[in-house]
């Protein structure tokens, strides 16, 4: 039994006084599990088998990764589920932004009457207070770029009207419309694990950060340089002094991805992982982009068609099992102001996978499949065979 309340981490067997509290969030957050009110266990700051399965039930509905495990991904997202739209007045707070359900659900009905174009995220950003401001005006009410009762109320009334649609992708869909056939010229923000703020595996030993950050540090390296050769514009994420290429080149990093973003909103950002699993046996690559799980319409296509495209060329041109491209509602994914790909290259726990992950023609491999995967992207027709495309093609396609 763990009576350490300072762990950060709550897991299965553990007893502490925040236990209590999940609980009482879990409920709030729309659970139904028996025995998991405080006041009908004996001990409410067991984390006991209800609890278990109320995480696990909670992380399965909301797109995260099942583990039963609650740190910070699945706390913030139980923070969010606290509240329900019209349960407190909404406004923009650039310094520390709102988040939850309810930005969420008027999100959702604002891209519905045509006034928001973003993800819908949870976060209420300077885009969602424009929308605001632009409906209140359109409603004759006072534009105070506050969500209070008479703007709900307001809404409520109108969305008895509203159809369903996918106007908060309609930004993406114009992207794909504007593109060329050509990565030149484009923005490729490439994403170490380490500064992508994932949170390992409970079970994965001591060193798996470290030897994660040393294989994806270097197959962004080795994107780069295929990138910045046929004259895109990649950046790659790195903290604590000057990263260099094979060349000897100095290469273009920044502290935060926003950095770039924020400047150039047609960016694409390709974040690089690592996986453990318990089992030796697991294996394989896979893909994630913004969006739910059960196939609504929350989702950003750009994320969308790059982690097929790049999933495949990974998985055609390394030998790798293809575990699927897939649909995921983590922070980092919906929190990017550009269309982001979370991309997992393979089991550390694998023999297989760590030994072709430590080869560095296999992440050459990796390299090429972002490249290629991405330059697929923008091919809206002729496009080539998966895992056939050379630079010599790429090149083609930007004209060198």
């Amino acid at each position: 039994m763990n009576l350490d309340d300072t762990d950060p981490m709550l897991r299965r067997t553990m007893t502490s006084r925040r236990v209590v509290s999940l609980r009482e969030r879990l409920l709030r957050a729309g659970s139904s599990v028996a025995y998991l009110a405080p006041q009908d266990v004996n001990d409410p700051s067991y984390f006991d088998d209800h609890v278990d399965a109320a995480v696990r039930a909670f992380q399965q509905e909301r797109g995260l990764i099942v583990d039963g495990l609650v740190g910070p991904e699945t706390d913030r997202a139980l923070n969010e589920a606290q509240y329900a739209l019209g349960d407190r007045p909404l406004y923009c707070d650039d310094e520390h932004p709102l988040r939850g359900d309810d930005v969420t659900m008027l999100q959702h009905n604002l891209s519905r009457l045509g006034f928001y174009y973003g993800h819908l995220n949870g976060v209420y950003t300077r885009n969602t207070h424009h929308a605001v401001l632009e409906l209140q005006q359109s409603l004759g009410l006072p534009a105070t770029g506050v969500v209070d009762r008479e703007t709900i109320a307001a809404l409520a009334r109108i969305n008895k009207n509203i159809t369903s649609s996918k106007a908060f992708s309609l930004r993406d869909y114009h992207r794909l419309e504007r593109a060329t056939s050509a990565l030149r010229g484009r923005s490729v923000v490439l994403l170490p694990s380490r500064f992508a703020g994932q949170t390992p595996s409970a079970h994965a030993p001591e060193d798996f950060v470290d030897r994660s950050d040393e294989i994806t540090r270097d197959v962004a390296v080795r994107a780069y340089e295929l990138l910045h050769e046929i004259g895109a514009r990649p950046t790659v994420v790195c903290t604590g002094g000057t990263l260099v290429d094979r060349r000897g080149q100095e290469v273009r990093t920044v502290d935060r991805v926003h950095e770039v973003t924020a400047t150039e909103p047609d960016s694409v950002v390709v974040s690089l992982h690592c996986d453990w699993n318990r089992s030796p046996a697991a294996s394989g690559v896979a893909a994630y982009y913004w969006g739910e799980q059960d196939g609504s319409e929350i989702y950003s296509p750009i994320g969308e068609r790059a982690a097929a495209l790049v999933l495949r060329e990974m998985a055609a041109r390394t030998g790798a099992l293809d575990l699927g491209c897939h649909p995921r509602q983590w922070e980092l994914l919906r929190s990017m102001d550009a269309p982001t790909v979370w991309l997992d290259l393979g089991y550390l726990s694998s023999p297989a996978d760590a030994s072709a992950l430590a080869d560095p023609e296999h992440r050459n491999h990796l390299a090429e499949a972002v490249v290629f995967g991405l330059q697929r992207m923008f091919l809206l027709s002729d496009d080539v065979p998966t895992g056939t495309m050379r630079l010599d093609d790429v090149a083609g396609f930007n004209g060198l």
